[in-house]
């Protein structure tokens, strides 16, 4: 056997994506954009696709098949498919985009089992009681707060494995065994590891995977064996069949690998930085550009959601903006009004390429008030 390649592609998506193109309010202008950034995990030259291939490479992984599944997939089968509670987190509009109510970008690449085992090559595989090994990866989407370690569009990638009982057994063991041999793919066989009980909606048990990084334990990968009623809802037959699966973000690897101090050097076209971006090979900053510091206080209704916030900011700045830090909240009915809050956030703007005016970010930033004071209903202070 040898690992195929697969494209999954889906007529819901293709009209999604052609409803979108015509429309220019911010959320879908929004959306386009974060669609048609690179996937990074696909990019030749790129530390992502160098950690991709390494994985891709190990011989535990020879036989697996790779697959592409969309960006765009409907919401049951995200979080239902995969037992993620009612109240879960990421079922809420402040933590993922939604196309509209059944439709979002994908906040995970585990989606990738129910695209495979639904499809016609998949269920042809589990009709003749085969083992089933896939590795999935690309960009997924997820709001989040701006700072120089997190972004709202990162890179997973995951791998499962499934095999008829009367060929194998899943234990905790085989578990580890895998996630050492990633691990020790990227950061090589001199790491310090250790292990840790998890708790995924998908899988039982469950680890996570801590490597030592100067001293400190840093959480890297997560994996378990995957939960019978999982595998029940995509047709396979959990008393025949067993697993695993495994899950991480590339950029925190990426990120250790090369001690980046942020996560937007990964998108840069410097070639000053683009050089430097090698696992293993120690970033050296080409030019630490000065940070100009601004705040912002503003009094909202008690429904604002701060996530959305942040992707005002990131519109407006336009990757100038290396982080947001909440500096004050608080409620004085007497003083602002009946459900009303008031929140102050301090401002870094930098540029990894120039430096900025106080001119420009002035400009920046009266933009920032100006919208906050429209799309918040707000009153800037």
């Amino acid at each position: 056997m040898t690992q195929k390649d697969y494209i999954i592609s889906t007529e819901e998506q293709e009209k999604l994506l052609k409803k979108l193109e015509g429309k220019l309010d911010p959320t879908s202008l929004r959306i386009k954009k974060y669609l048609s950034m690179p996937d990074l995990s696909r990019t030749k030259g790129s530390p992502l696709s160098e950690i991709v291939e390494r994985v891709r490479n190990l011989e535990i992984f020879k036989n697996f098949d790779n697959i592409t599944i969309p960006e765009v997939v409907p919401t049951d089968i995200s979080f239902d498919l995969f037992n993620f509670p009612k109240d879960h987190p990421a079922r809420s509009t402040s933590d993922t985009y939604y196309i509209d109510e059944k439709n979002i970008l994908r906040t995970h690449t585990t989606l990738s089992w129910y695209y495979y085992l639904t499809s016609d090559f998949g269920k042809e595989k589990i009709k003749k009681n085969e083992i089933v090994g896939v590795l999935s990866y690309g960009k997924v989407y997820r709001k989040d707060e701006i700072d120089r370690r997190h972004m709202n569009i990162f890179h997973q990638i995951d791998g499962w494995f499934i095999t008829p009982r009367e060929k194998g057994v899943i234990d905790i063991e085989d578990l580890k065994n895998v996630l050492v041999e990633i691990i020790q793919s990227v950061f090589g066989k001199q790491i310090q590891y250790r292990f840790n009980p998890d708790s995924f909606p998908y899988t039982d048990p469950s680890l996570e995977m801590e490597i030592q990084i100067n001293s400190q334990w840093v959480e890297v990968l997560g994996c378990g064996v995957v939960q019978g009623n999982v595998l029940e809802k995509l047709g396979v037959d959990s008393k025949n069949y067993t697993g695993w699966a495994f899950g991480f973000g590339l950029e925190r690897l990426a990120i250790i690998s090369m001690e980046l101090p942020d996560i937007r050097l990964l998108w840069s076209q410097d070639p000053r930085v683009k050089r430097q971006l090698k696992m293993g090979q120690k970033f050296v900053e080409v030019s630490k550009y000065p940070p100009v510091v601004r705040d912002i206080s503003f009094v909202v209704p008690n429904n604002f959601i701060p996530n959305d916030y942040f992707d005002t900011v990131r519109d407006i700045a336009h990757g100038l903006v290396e982080q947001v830090e909440l500096i004050d909240k608080y409620e004085n009915e007497a003083k602002f009004g009946k459900d009303k809050v008031s929140y102050a956030y301090r401002i870094t703007y930098r540029s990894l390429d120039k430096t900025l005016t106080n001119e420009e970010v002035d400009k920046l930033h009266k933009k920032l008030e100006e919208e906050t004071a429209k799309t918040y209903e707000a009153t800037v202070r």
